[in-house]
């Protein structure tokens, strides 16, 4: 017993020598060995694995959810709206239900419009009457052991200027989606694949597309677009690329919230002109609908569309839209331009 006492003083020492000849580990010491030992760590296969498989109902019922009179999406049992934490700390969990939930929702609204509205869905490329853009739906997924084509950016009969556009659009926008897929839901990850619609890979190519192949070969003689938040800056990019076809066919533009900038998106003098003249952007404020909004940006007036809620902005401005409309087609008539809503205040973009 008296051997091993000594032989653990000992050591106690030698550890303590040890630690003195050392020193105490500074703080960088500290942070270096905090990232080795995070960087051993898998976040991914850590955060998920403690969440529940991503098997959700594919009915409204099955959600416990249904609209009301007005059109509410609200549960049918407490009557509340949507909740999206549903699960306290699943963010992946919670944002796939809310998907999944979303995909029930654009089909009851794709109901509604081929019911209520009379409006008729037609899968690109064919021909529409009334034509509401879907620049959002740029590909499909499929399964990567069931995917069989060929992605269509890689068409051989292209232009090599115009493939290295597309490529170059279709790559940015990939490399953002991954990068946001891999945080939201890295159990699906390795499992799909995105095949990009021909021709409309992203919001700008499908209103392009559009435009090509339906408005701009359509009998009508006076064409308006309504494009809120990225619409905007699409129907922008639709100048660039298309200005001389677009001042001659459309009489005039309503955006609403526009996020597009004539600066970045460099449109030139003559669009800049032609956007003061023409296009009007509602845009979310606290000011009453109609009052004018002061701009930095030498393009089209900005008034208030009547509410701080940027996904309202369309629905509060309507009766206006409409209005700046019909002024604007009855100036074409006249050979007199219109002046949508209260421009006399709106700020003086050639005095800048």
């Amino acid at each position: 017993m008296h051997f091993y006492f000594n032989i653990l003083n000992l050591l106690t020492v030698w550890v303590m020598m040890a630690q003195l000849q050392q020193g105490v580990p500074d703080e960088k010491e500290k942070t270096t060995a905090l990232k080795d030992l995070l960087s051993r760590i898998d976040l991914d296969e850590l955060m998920k694995k403690d969440e529940p498989p991503l098997e959700f109902p594919d009915t409204l019922e099955g959600f416990e959810y249904r609209f009301n009179e007005k059109g509410q999406l609200r549960h049918a049992k407490t009557g509340e709206p949507f909740v999206f934490n549903y699960r306290e700390d699943l963010h992946r969990w919670n944002q796939k239900r809310y998907e999944a939930l979303g995909e029930i929702v654009t089909k009851h609204v794709y109901g509604l419009l081929e019911k209520e509205c009379r409006l008729k869905k037609v899968t690109l490329p064919e021909g529409y009457g009334v034509i509401v853009l879907n620049p959002n739906e740029n590909y499909i997924e499929v399964e990567k052991t069931k995917a069989q084509v060929q992605l269509s950016s890689d068409s051989s009969d292209e232009p090599a200027e115009k493939r290295e556009r597309k490529d170059k659009i279709q790559k940015e926008t990939k490399k953002r989606r991954d990068f946001y897929e891999k945080y939201r839901n890295p159990q699906k990850e390795k499992e799909t694949m995105q095949v990009y619609i021909r021709d409309n890979g992203s919001p700008e190519e499908h209103a392009i597309y559009v435009w090509d192949h339906f408005i701009s070969q359509s009998a009508a003689e006076n064409v308006f677009f309504v494009a809120h938040s990225y619409g905007g800056l699409a129907f922008v990019e639709l100048m660039i690329q298309r200005e001389a076809e677009v001042k001659n066919k459309v009489t005039a533009v309503a955006l609403t919230d526009s996020v597009h900038n004539v600066w970045h998106q460099e449109a030139g003098k003559t669009i800049r002109e032609w956007m003061r003249e023409n296009c009007c952007n509602w845009v979310s404020s606290s000011e009453p609908l109609d009052t004018s909004v002061e701009s930095m940006l030498p393009d089209c007036p900005r008034v208030s569309a009547g509410t701080e809620r940027h996904e309202l902005t369309s629905w509060k401005s309507f009766p206006s839209i409409f209005k700046f409309f019909s002024e604007a087609m009855e100036a074409k008539n006249s050979s007199v331009k219109p002046a949508p809503t209260r421009r006399s205040n709106r700020i003086k973009y050639d005095e800048l």
